[in-house]
């Protein structure tokens, strides 16, 4: 049965303009004005932005950490970002010491096979490098894993920067691309000695620990291993001006880098840290949320295109799992949601309030991670040929989030009372409705998306 999609306006990363959108078997058919299609079940979406499915390239579901597992694993976290507009996420599969890449893509297939109810691709997160490791590389970008974590902190994931460099040299012969975590490792470790030998044990102590010179020294560092292996790379959630100050010179140095941040840190400030009891630890993550000068710092980078993607680094934890570091900041796990909640937030604090267009959310959410991380023009365009992933926006909706009307396995809302304008009315997913107005209707029918090389954004 083919769909009519009638009234709405497209949205492209260029563009947005009065067209209908026929869809059918999955595939976009035609996207043009006044389309007829006798036969077609029509559907009115006169005022509304028809974006294509967004595409969140960073969650962390189902992850064993810091002696638990999140709470929402592949079941729960995929239908919550159907419910926001999020067709595709892209987890990051693990490698654990001594594991192989394959070992590690395997586990996480067994995490998400048959339980997505959205599509979903992978990272692979190395922690392990050595020269079997190496020669895996070809075989996995070959075969659809074309992008790659790596992290300048955590113990059990830390990479030296020897590791890092011969890291970039491999995956620029093999095709591939790196998303690193910039945080420099011995600073926080110092830090925290310090907070602790002064008695303070205390939530607010994490800001304290992590401040932002922490993000901008391993980002310059990074950079320069990366020029020297001259190969491209990736800023995951971005924090600080002072951190994209280092990507700023290494542009000016003609250098290749993609930047990503997370709602959080275009919403809040650090204040979140010295809210009253154990609230604070809800906004416990790292790189932590910085201070009021950033967070507005963040908008003004968006809006000039100097940051490419924003993705949430969904990682969830309840009440009772971050209640393990009540007497102790350190044992707090770290992570917050966001997967559902992205679209409206950035539609509501970025087109409505910060000077963004709507052509640069559908960059920033669907079209860049398309592109960056090889499913575009699959994914992240409403064009002939292309996935039938849509979103029927409504910009005129009014909600307040809570955790009563959100979808997400936890038991708090970290975006709790907040009021925002617009919202994913219809979410198609392969040309099916998939959820409506934050209910999912589709479950368990995602699809894992084997990858192509990055492309370049311009």
């Amino acid at each position: 049965m083919k769909t009519l999609l009638k009234g709405g306006t497209v949205v492209s990363g260029s563009k947005a303009v009065a067209a209908d959108v026929l869809m059918e078997n999955g595939t976009i058919l035609d996207v043009k004005p006044g389309i007829e299609e006798k036969e077609a079940d029509i559907i009115d979406v006169t005022g509304r932005l028809l974006f294509p499915g967004f595409i969140d390239a960073h969650t962390h579901f189902d992850l064993h950490v810091a002696g638990t597992v999140t709470a929402d694993d592949f079941e729960s976290g995929t239908k919550a970002a159907l419910a926001g507009g999020t067709t595709m996420i892209i987890d990051f599969a693990t490698q654990y010491q001594g594991e192989s890449l394959h070992q590690a893509l395997n586990n996480w297939h067994k995490k998400a096979d048959g339980y997505a109810s959205c599509d979903y691709g992978f990272h692979l997160a190395i922690s392990d490098w050595n020269h079997s490791v190496s020669e895996e590389l070809d075989t996995i970008v070959s075969e659809g894993v074309t992008s790659f974590k790596l992290y300048m902190t955590y113990d059990e994931m830390y990479m030296a920067d020897k590791k890092i460099y011969q890291i970039l040299k491999r995956l620029k012969e093999a095709g591939g691309i790196a998303g690193v975590h910039c945080e420099n490792k011995g600073i926080i470790e110092a830090l925290i000695e310090e907070e602790k030998a002064n008695g303070n044990f205390s939530v607010n102590a994490h800001k304290k620990t992590r401040p932002a010179a922490v993000e901008a020294e391993a980002a310059g560092r990074l950079l320069k291993i990366a020029q020297v292996a001259d190969c491209p790379v990736i800023i995951v959630h971005l924090s600080s001006e002072a951190g994209y100050k280092e990507i700023a010179y290494a542009r000016e140095r003609g250098q290749e880098v993609y930047v990503e941040t997370c709602p959080q840190y275009l919403i809040f400030n650090e204040d979140v840290y010295d809210l009253p009891g154990f609230e604070g630890s809800k906004y416990v993550i790292s790189p932590t949320i910085k201070k009021e000068s950033d967070r507005q710092k963040l908008w003004e980078l968006l809006k000039a295109d100097q940051i490419q993607t924003v993705s949430t680094d969904h990682c969830s934890f309840t009440t009772a799992q971050k209640a393990a570091g009540r007497e102790d900041f350190t044992k707090i796990p770290n992570g917050m949601p966001g997967v559902e909640a992205r679209p409206a937030l950035v539609y509501n604090f970025g087109v409505k309030q910060n000077g963004l267009t709507v052509e640069q959310m559908c960059r920033m959410l669907s079209e860049n991670p398309a592109k960056l991380y090889g499913v575009y023009p699959r994914k992240g365009v409403i064009a002939p040929g292309s996935d039938a992933d849509l979103v029927v926006f409504n910009p005129d909706a009014k909600w307040t989030m809570s955790v009563e009307n959100q979808v997400a396995n936890v038991d708090y809302c970290p975006f709790e009372g907040i009021s925002v304008e617009g919202k994913a009315e219809l979410v198609f997913l392969k040309g099916r409705l998939a959820a409506e107005n934050g209910e999912v209707l589709l479950e368990k029918t995602g699809a894992y998306v084997a990858r192509n090389k990055p492309m370049v954004i311009s």
